[in-house]
């Protein structure tokens, strides 16, 4: 018996290395695995943060201006100042509304010179799903070409004035 407990004790050595190097190796092998991800993620980081800089450059005013008129019940005017960027010829647009005794108002806005294939006032649609109308997405300037003349008694609301001219 004695003899059978020294097989048994031996037999189960083996296995528990045979174990102990399979998990080892493993291990190991995990842990390349782990550094690759790593990389990878460094990597694609870098470049998320290459295309959120590009991005800022040419989609993000260097300046907005709110200027009131000398008499400033009679109107005011927003300028935006951009860059040089490839989706429009101009660095400055503006929208002005201009308030007239008589009681109505006037809005302008800079006419965008769009480079060719550019313009992102059409807004993008979305996959039509079912029998759903597709969504789409308005963009921010389409803000500019949205002129307008009233009456005050008829009411003008521009939400997107309203929220600039309360932020500045």
């Amino acid at each position: 018996m004695v003899a059978d407990k020294g097989k048994k004790s031996k037999v189960a050595e083996e296995e528990s290395e045979h174990i102990d190097g399979e998990l080892v190796f493993s291990i190991k092998k995990l842990q390349e695995i782990q550094d690759e991800l790593e990389k990878v993620n460094e990597e694609a980081s870098d470049k998320v943060l290459e295309v959120e800089q590009k991005l800022e450059d040419l989609q993000v005013p260097n300046s907005l201006d709110v200027e009131d008129f000398k008499d400033v019940k009679s109107g005011y005017s927003f300028m935006f100042n951009f860059n040089p960027n490839p989706y429009f010829e101009d660095t400055k647009l503006m929208k002005t509304f201009s308030f007239f005794d008589e009681g109505t108002t006037k809005i302008t806005g800079t006419t965008i010179k769009w480079k060719e294939g550019m313009d992102t006032t059409n807004g993008v649609n979305h996959e039509k799903k079912g029998s759903k109308r597709p969504l789409t997405d308005e963009s921010f300037f389409s803000w500019f070409s949205e002129t307008q003349q009233k009456d005050v008694t008829e009411g003008i609301h521009d939400e997107v004035a309203e929220i600039i001219k309360e932020d500045l």
